[in-house]
């Protein structure tokens, strides 16, 4: 029986995000957080994969004191135990930070034979937290699954390429990243809200983890984008298609 661990991360809600007036500035001053809409498909994945072969599902998430609010949440969608990796300096990490940590703290504390994430956060979608931790982890790797099944020890998985879908299977232990289409996720309902209340939650500090965690890169800013529309109307005589090559090229779309 599967013993399952899945991945989350607590991001700023991207309905809430505005940008400063007569700038690229993000305001988050009134922005709430959720779970990564990629890691609610990881968490449901997890817990399916649970009810079909048995076994056990845990969630895990890094972040700074105030991620501890989508504990609940997570444990409210199924997962039988949360891993809660805190500390104030764990706010707005790097990609290879977030393995990092992960890595740390899941090697030496958790069993598993299967770990599942989103494709990508909600907030970065740098797709690199599922590879690192599977290489930190000395693990093999599965990206962009939309089905997964468990037989004989092995992760058979499909997953979605350029040119189709390509089936490959690997011995557990092994780390999946699953793309929105795997699922749809529960809705918890009032029981499982108050279910996940009494559920344990593990919290370990940084210095539990004996290592620091410096980043590769460094966010500098982050700037909203905009979209300008010219609003020039080309026909489809010659002298119009002789017009719209020369209006690309002035403005830099091609060369």
């Amino acid at each position: 029986m599967p013993r399952i661990v899945t991945c989350f991360k607590w991001v700023v809600d991207q309905a809430d995000i505005r940008l400063v007036p007569g700038s690229r500035q993000l305001s988050l001053d009134r922005a709430g957080y959720r779970i990564s809409d990629y890691d609610r498909n990881a968490i449901e994945e997890g817990v399916r994969l649970q009810e079909q072969y048995g076994g056990s599902t845990v969630v895990i998430t890094v972040g700074p004191p105030s991620a501890k609010k989508g504990l609940r949440d997570a444990l409210s969608r199924g997962p039988e135990k949360a891993y809660f990796v805190s500390d104030p300096s764990f706010e707005n990490l790097e990609p290879s930070q977030t393995a990092s940590i992960l890595a740390a703290a899941i090697g030496p504390r958790i069993e598993y034979d299967l770990i599942i994430c989103g494709e990508g956060s909600g907030d970065l979608y740098a797709q690199q937290v599922g590879p690192r931790l599977a290489e930190k982890l000395e693990i093999p790797c599965i990206t962009y699954v939309s089905k997964l099944t468990i037989q004989n020890g092995e992760v058979i998985a499909e997953r979605k390429v350029e040119d189709g879908i390509e089936v490959v299977a690997a011995p557990m232990p092994v780390l999946v990243t699953v793309l929105p289409e795997i699922n749809v996720p529960r809705v918890p309902g009032l029981k499982d809200t108050l279910a996940a209340s009494k559920k344990t939650v593990v919290e370990i500090t940084a210095g539990d983890l004996g290592q620091t965690f410096p980043p590769c890169l460094e966010t500098t800013s982050v700037l909203g984008t905009t979209m300008e529309r010219n609003c020039v109307k080309f026909g489809a005589e010659t002298s119009d298609i002789t017009r719209l090559v020369a209006a690309l090229l002035k403005e830099g779309v091609i060369a």
